[in-house]
């Protein structure tokens, strides 16, 4: 049996993993009672629970159900719109940022939108860890209506910062005398009705809408794609996201629901410590690259070869990807003889020796999105095959920022979203900045792209000319050292329920867009 075809027998005979969390029970019982006068709440279901509600951790489920607002926001190629801020410009020396703040809005309690209280959140972001941080901000005021923000020095992708879910405006009153965040009072068209962490919300309408929109949603985190292919099937759920490729088979031809799919800017990554002895050699690193066969992964699990990574950054991102770039590509006999270069023989057990110890390794990943485990099992033995014994690890996505910040961590397979700022420069310098990050660089010390992305930074980011240089000499320099390591890209796809229609996919996952959603 060719070696591709053994992995497409691995792939489909390996059972999906079943996520054994607490909520699906619960969520199922939720969902449950939904019929009678509960008809008319869209309910969307997703693998995401609500682990607080400070905006730096599950602010992004608020504005996707459009509680909440920033500053600005984007559309669907990732250009900068009106938010909060209804105009911005910049200083000729890029030092000075002024936003002007729109008037006349409300919060859901009914208090006014202030400067004052833009300017209380914006304040209270900046010295939390997150975006705002990579911005250099040495002071925030307000000045009349307007926001001013002076930087350090200049920093072109500031106002994508800005439409950060981070980053989003709450009420003053959404704060206890200590500033922690209490309640979820935001200036969205929907507003919340309640809320039972970490596994339910459910939101109503500000404003009435027009013809049949819908008044009233709910979000219920249900871990198992199963179940919420079942949900979607029996009528129950409305909108459900990050679905597998068995289940997107299962609702191909349901009565009860369309698919609707994009391609987003994320990739899955295998994550590796640079620093650890074994992956210190960027030999090693080349010979795991050039171990997996990504095309046949794809192939087999997403049913989709050209979800096969040939390079980090997808296609989605036009500016970003190098389509001149040499792709990455699958060749055991030249990963093999790397491994031999680098001094790691192959001993009788199967396994490669160096200096009394066995090339072994441990590899993360977590069931939020479920096809990573099953992933994780075709890296475990197309790994194998060129020597490297793997153990694969299922925890919680926690765990991969947790052992990046210890140093405990080898390997980890994770979902890197690049579009979680539409302009990607803030999110490379998260990732691969001098220190690195917790889903990029570990251990790797390369004084290159850490300086290419500060020059970046410093110039505007409208112009799809400026800087291709230093973007393209960027992608190289990753391609070539893999700090991390692309494995597959991401096809998002949503069940439609058919009473529904106007649903479309925000390609940058920041909204579910259920205020422009109409009944049939």
């Amino acid at each position: 049996m060719s070696r591709r075809r053994a992995l497409l027998a691995l792939l489909v005979a390996s059972p999906w993993p079943q996520a054994w969390a607490h909520g699906d029970e619960a969520a199922s019982t939720h969902a449950h009672a939904i019929t009678g006068s509960d008809s008319d709440v869209l309910t969307v279901v997703g693998p995401w629970e609500l682990t607080g509600l400070d905006p730096s951790r599950a602010g992004y489920m608020f504005a996707r159900m459009e509680v909440v607002q920033t500053l600005l926001e984007v559309d669907d190629a990732g250009q900068l719109q009106a938010g909060l801020a209804t105009a911005w410009q910049v200083s000729a020396d890029g030092l000075q940022w002024r936003f002007a703040l729109a008037r006349g809005r409300r919060y859901h309690d009914g208090s006014e939108v202030t400067p004052a209280s833009i300017l209380a959140c914006l304040q209270r972001a900046a010295v939390l860890p997150g975006v705002l941080q990579l911005a250099g901000i040495t002071a925030m005021t307000v000045q009349q209506s307007d926001l001013v923000v002076s930087l350090r020095q200049p920093f072109g992708p500031l106002p994508y910062l800005l439409t950060h879910y981070s980053t989003q405006i709450l009420a003053p009153a959404s704060f206890d005398a200590r500033g922690k965040v209490v309640a979820i009072l935001g200036s969205g068209p929907f507003r919340i009705k309640s809320i039972s962490l970490p596994q339910q919300f459910d939101v109503e309408r500000v404003e009435g809408g027009a013809g049949r929109a819908v008044r009233r949603a709910r979000y219920i985190s249900v871990s198992r794609a199963e179940t919420r292919t079942l949900l979607v099937q029996s009528g129950q759920a409305d909108l459900a996201f990050s679905l597998d490729p068995p289940s997107i088979r299962a609702l191909q031809n349901s009565p009860h629901a369309v698919l609707l799919s994009a391609m987003l800017p994320r990739t899955t990554i295998l994550k590796l410590n640079a620093g650890h002895p074994f992956l210190a050699d960027v030999r090693v690193r080349r010979a795991i690259s050039l171990g997996i066969e990504r095309e046949g992964i794809a192939r087999a699990l997403l049913r989709d070869a050209d979800l096969g990574a040939t390079q980090l950054l997808p296609p989605s991102l036009a500016r970003w990807h190098d389509a001149r770039l040499p792709p990455l590509h699958t060749d055991l006999r030249q990963a093999r003889r790397l491994l031999e270069e680098a001094g790691w023989r192959l001993g009788a057990d199967g396994a490669r020796w160096k200096d009394g110890q066995k090339l072994q390794l441990s590899l993360i990943t977590f069931v939020d999105r479920p096809e990573l485990p099953l992933i994780a099992t075709a890296l475990q033995e197309e790994m194998r095959q060129i020597g490297i014994a793997v153990r694969v690890q299922i925890g919680n996505s926690s765990d991969i920022p947790a052992g990046h910040r210890s140093g405990q961590l080898q390997m980890a397979l994770a979902a890197r979203n690049y579009g979680n700022l539409p302009d990607p420069v803030a999110s490379l310098l998260q990732d691969f900045g001098p220190q690195g990050g917790d889903w990029g660089a570990m251990g790797w010390h390369d004084g290159e792209v850490p300086a290419l992305l500060a020059r970046l930074a410093a110039l505007p980011s409208g112009d799809a000319n400026t800087g291709r240089a230093e973007r393209e000499r960027i992608v190289a320099v990753l391609q070539a050292q893999l700090p991390v390591i692309p494995v597959l890209w991401y096809r998002q796809t949503c069940a439609v329920s058919g009473r529904l229609r106007g649903a479309s996919i925000d390609p940058f996952e920041r909204s579910y867009r259920i205020a422009s959603l109409q009944w049939t």
